[in-house]
């Protein structure tokens, strides 16, 4: 299977950036880890913290991958672009947060991508990118 992860804005300073919510693991370490325990299969990982960026990966990617994992950071709330991408490909997303946006500030309950995403993982932390991919495990054997 090829699974392609994308994080947004920021997280690329997890494991710096405001521990208390976003834990004190790199991201190097997180995806690291998941590329190891998922050997068998095909996990790409990208990241950026430009808009155009992560709408070129989407359709790099979007017609190709089994699936995708995005954590679109701020984006999420800002983005219809990013997700005029997600309706334009063939390979379904997840959308993914680590922290629980619906108990943090007013505007992160606010996602412009949501509706075109198949399921959702919010505020399960870093644990959250392995139930991504194990949903798309399930989800492909179906």
């Amino acid at each position: 299977m090829h699974l392609c992860i994308i994080n947004g804005p920021n997280l690329n300073l997890v494991g710096t950036r405001e521990t208390s919510i976003y834990g004190s693991k790199s991201m190097d370490e997180i995806i690291g880890e998941i590329i190891e325990y998922y050997s068998d299969h095909h996990i790409e990982y990208f990241q950026s913290n430009h808009e155009g960026h992560i709408i070129d990966k989407l359709h790099d990617v979007g017609f190709r991958a089994d699936g995708i994992i995005l954590n679109a950071g701020a984006y999420t709330h800002t983005s219809i672009a990013i997700a005029d991408a997600i309706k334009a490909i063939t390979s379904p997303v997840i959308e993914l947060h680590i922290s629980d946006i619906n108990k943090r500030e007013s505007y992160r309950k606010v996602s412009y991508i949501k509706e075109v995403c198949i399921h959702h993982i919010i505020g399960k932390g870093v644990d959250g990118y392995k139930e991504g991919v194990e949903y798309f495990l399930s989800y492909n054997s179906i």
